[in-house]
């Protein structure tokens, strides 16, 4: 009679070890590129070391953000354009950060999927790794977890968190006035809100991710035009604040600029934002024409084309608009004015681009 029993092991139940190893050293060239004065430990460890002193700070403030991508991963994943991912993550944590006036430090990452392919974790943190770079911070650390029956396979998810700090007395909002000017910084796209209704409105026109993307002539996908990553606006901004005059800043996300810039402004003040300025782009107009969204709903849904708002003490708006954008390497348009009352007040309306 036989005493032999069944011998399981956790690859039988889903679960590959030697493929999360083979990560860590497939991603350790794109982790160093990101090293920066105070990161003192390299990934592999329980945790990340960070030293503040050697960053430069004498009596800093820390700021945190915490963060994920959205349902554009879903179009990432089913176009397997991944590279741009982690830029987007990267993006939607430091943007934050330096709302608060922050420098980012270091970032850590949270990647979670039901069977791990090496190669697509490796893209989705390479982009990562850049965004630091492009941020100025550190990858110092994060998880990687491989969970069978949580995701269908090929899906992931990815979440973010980032640590900045500041000089104490440094930190944002500060002396926002009426009269105050509203600067804005282009975008990229849609950056990594709103895509909920971007797929619906893709659903909606009938093509396919491998379409040529109708608001653009050089035969770009519709998958491709649409994850165009995040901008990263740590560096342009951080040279404004070098600057001065710098009062508020909002990073353009989920409600639009319906919803953010009163975010940035103390109660009992608001801002004209003067639509009238601006020209939708082609992007935009495509999804408001083909999924017949009204103004209101695309500006507390999507940015619009501006990235960020950044309020600037009227002595000081016109070199603060020549650093921007200078920094941006484009022109960054006037938005408009703190005024008193609340919210948003909208002057006209976009000047449109698409259809032509």
């Amino acid at each position: 009679m036989s005493d032999k029993r069944n011998e399981l092991s956790y690859a039988d139940a889903g679960v590959d070890i030697a493929a999360g190893n083979a990560l860590v050293d497939a991603i350790k060239p794109a982790v160093a590129a990101t090293n920066r004065p105070g990161v003192m430990s390299s990934i592999g460890g329980f945790g990340g070391l960070f030293d503040l002193k050697a960053a430069g700070f004498k009596d800093p403030l820390l700021v945190a953000a915490t963060d994920g991508v959205g349902t554009k991963l879903r179009i990432g994943i089913e176009t397997n354009e991944l590279d741009g991912l982690g830029q987007d993550l990267v993006a939607m944590c430091v943007n934050d950060l330096i709302c608060q006036g922050a420098e980012p430090l270091f970032f850590l990452d949270y990647f979670a999927t039901a069977t791990l392919s090496v190669d697509q974790a490796a893209r989705v943190i390479g982009g990562i790794a850049k965004g630091c770079e492009i941020a100025g911070c550190g990858l110092i650390g994060g998880e990687t977890a491989e969970m069978p029956g949580m995701y269908a396979p090929g899906d992931f998810d990815l979440a973010g968190f980032a640590i900045g700090a500041m000089e104490r007395g440094a930190e944002l909002p500060a002396g926002v006035q009426d009269g105050d000017i509203v600067l804005g910084l282009p975008s990229t796209g849609v950056h990594s809100n709103g895509f909920s209704l971007v797929r619906r409105v893709a659903e909606i026109s009938g093509l396919a991710w491998d379409e040529p993307a109708p608001w653009l002539q050089d035969g770009t996908t519709l998958g491709a035009a649409l994850l165009t990553p995040t901008r990263i606006y740590t560096q342009p901004i951080r040279r404004a604040l070098d600057l001065g005059g710098v009062r508020a800043i909002a990073h353009i996300t989920g409600g639009g600029l319906t919803e953010n810039i009163p975010r940035a402004i103390p109660d009992g003040l608001g801002a004209r934002v003067r639509l009238d300025r601006l020209t939708l782009p082609p992007l935009f107009g495509w999804l408001s024409s083909t999924g017949g969204i009204a103004e209101a709903e695309m500006l507390r849904t999507f940015n619009c084309g501006i990235g960020m708002a950044v309020v600037v003490a009227p002595s000081l708006w016109e070199p603060a608009h020549a650093v921007l954008s200078d920094a941006m390497g484009m022109p960054v348009p006037i938005l408009g004015e703190v005024l008193e009352g609340a919210g948003i007040e909208y002057a006209g309306t976009f000047k449109q681009a698409w259809p032509a």
